[in-house]
């Protein structure tokens, strides 16, 4: 069953996170518990599980950005997934049940949010190179080419 997070979800998320990036840092202050709270708390940011006999087994994030054109419709962006190891990002499935169908199965559902929000596009941006990343994301509706994306960071 794929829904949206609820606040009793945060350890299994941060648990699911830890798989996707180890080598961060952990956040002992409780600005992740904030940040959390501050996502479930906002309508323009979903943040999708799915459960598997009671386990959260998956996420994903959905940022909807409001748009004033194309007829002020809004659109998605989703970053980097991770399925049998390669990482696409922000959405994760547990290790031990990848290569299962789960990321398509989670991925479906956040786009089909995604169509329910009136959003007229969704962007999913990876850093991979690895030719799994690509053909996940091409099975999952999406088309490669269509955009280019850069990145900027604080120096």
């Amino acid at each position: 069953m794929v829904r949206e997070a609820r606040p009793d979800d945060f350890e299994h998320i941060v648990r699911l996170y830890r798989q996707l990036q180890p080598d961060d840092p952990e956040v002992a202050d409780g600005s992740d518990a904030a940040v959390f709270r501050q996502i479930l708390a906002s309508p323009a940011l979903r943040l999708f599980v799915l459960e598997l006999d009671g386990a959260v087994v998956a996420t994903t994030y959905l940022n909807v950005i409001p748009n004033l054109t194309r007829s002020a419709s809004p659109y998605v962006v989703i970053e980097n997934v991770v399925i049998e190891n390669v990482v696409i990002e922000n959405v994760v499935v547990e290790a031990s049940r990848r290569g299962a169908g789960l990321g398509k199965q989670i991925m479906a559902a956040t786009l089909q949010a995604a169509w329910e929000a009136g959003c007229y596009k969704a962007m999913l941006m990876t850093s991979s190179r690895r030719p799994a990343t690509h053909a996940f994301s091409r099975a999952c509706g999406f088309s490669g080419g269509a955009k280019r994306a850069y990145v900027a960071r604080p120096s």
